[in-house]
């Protein structure tokens, strides 16, 4: 499910989470930085919601600050996991409902588990994907993670500098 239907199950789920939210309609943004600007944010603010595969049929949510990136030794050591990948767009769409760029634990098919880098904690505002191509939900970090149940860990990152990229 795609477009006005899958924001409207994210805006019940953030609705059913009994949080103060605020939804942000600002179409698709070319970058995170112009993604930050158009919510009102700082980059750092802006968490992506990553679909990872632990085994057959067992996925998580991870949440990951604008500028981070998951750390895989680390989100491998938290979840005592030898192997862990990122599933590709239609599994991602299957398991959680969502498309890739929209995905939210909000509202999801299924209840996932949700781990949030240790940055994320006490971050103030930050706003997670609503359902839609720009389309997001800004909230208070710690009510995301309260509500979520989210396990609380560093498992990221920062972005490696642009052109840094091993070409080996």
């Amino acid at each position: 499910m795609t477009g006005p239907e899958a924001q409207e199950r994210a805006r019940r789920g953030l609705e059913a989470a009994g949080v103060d939210f605020e939804i942000t309609r600002h179409g698709r943004v070319g970058s995170l930085a112009e993604a930050a600007a158009a919510r009102g944010l700082e980059p750092h603010q802006v968490l992506k919601t990553l679909v990872v595969r632990r085994g057959d049929g067992d996925f998580l949510f991870v949440l990951v600050p604008g500028g981070r990136t998951i750390a895989w030794p680390k989100l491998r050591s938290l979840l005592g996991a030898n192997r862990l990948s990122m599933p590709d767009a239609d599994v991602a769409r299957e398991v959680t409902g969502y498309e890739r760029g929209t995905i939210t634990p909000f509202g999801a098919t299924t209840d996932w588990p949700v781990v949030a880098d240790a940055s994320v904690a006490g971050a103030g505002r930050v706003s997670v994907g609503a359902g839609g191509h720009g389309v997001a939900a800004t909230l208070d970090a710690d009510d995301l993670v309260r509500v979520l149940g989210a396990e609380v860990a560093d498992v990221t990152d920062p972005d490696p500098p642009p052109g840094s990229e091993d070409r080996g």
